[in-house]
Order: C-alpha cells, then structure tokens, then sequence
C-alpha cells in the first residue's frame, strides 16, 4: 500500500473510528456494571476524632442521610466488645456522641458505628492525665 494523502486519511478515521467505539462501549460497560451500585445514602458516615490521642469526654461524629437506627459501640484492642456507648433512633444529619474515657484504663481502642446494614469503626488511643 502506498502512503498517498487519500490512503493516510483513510487509514486514520478508521483508527479515529474504532477508538470511538471502544470508548463507547467501555462507557456502556461501565454503566451495565454499575447499575446495582450501592447508594452512599444507605449508610452513615462515621468521622475519626479530631485528635490522635482521646482524653477525657470525647465526642464521637457520625452523620445519617436519612433516619435510623444507630448503635455505637467501645471495643478493645482485640475488636471484644466492652461496652455499648449509646443506642437509639437518630434522625437526618448529624450527631455528636460523648463519652467519659475516664472510665477505660489507658490504651488503644476501637468504636465502632452499627446499622442494620453497616458496621464500621475507627481506633483510638486512650491516655487520660493523671
């Protein structure tokens, strides 16, 4: 084949076009793949406390799309379930929990954020002063 203007123009929109096809059926994979994906509003997000080290009353933030039941939970370094820290109905938006590390000796620790269709936590190191 010799490489005339017509040749190279012809060759480069069937390359142009194929590389449009690809995309457009990449996209509609993609689009396929996704359609059970699982709404953010379906769950609640729970925040990591403010400070690397937890003393004294610390407020634990998690916010709801939408209203549900919310248990927040302590747990030990080895994920053993110590205490439940606050159970209930929360409403759309934000909520702040607070609990007395006073109570817990020093060390680290998880809380946890459980829904009926969520379990979520996040660790803390606990070193209240003396």
């Amino acid at each position: 084949m010799k490489y005339t203007l017509p040749n190279i123009l012809i060759v480069s929109l069937i390359c142009s076009l194929s590389i449009l096809i690809i995309v457009i059926a990449y996209r509609k994979l993609i689009r396929h793949l996704g359609k059970d994906y699982i709404s953010k509003e379906d769950f609640c997000v729970l925040y990591s406390l403010e400070t690397d080290i937890a003393s004294d009353i610390i407020e634990i933030y998690f916010t709801a799309s939408k209203p549900r039941t919310v248990q927040i939970n302590l747990l030990d370094a080895s994920m053993k379930l110590m205490q439940v820290i606050k159970e209930g109905e929360f409403s759309t938006g934000g909520h702040i929990v607070r609990f007395d590390t006073k109570s817990i000796e020093d060390g680290y620790y998880f809380f946890s954020l459980q829904t009926d269709n969520q379990h979520t936590m996040k660790k803390m190191t606990v070193r209240n002063p003396k």
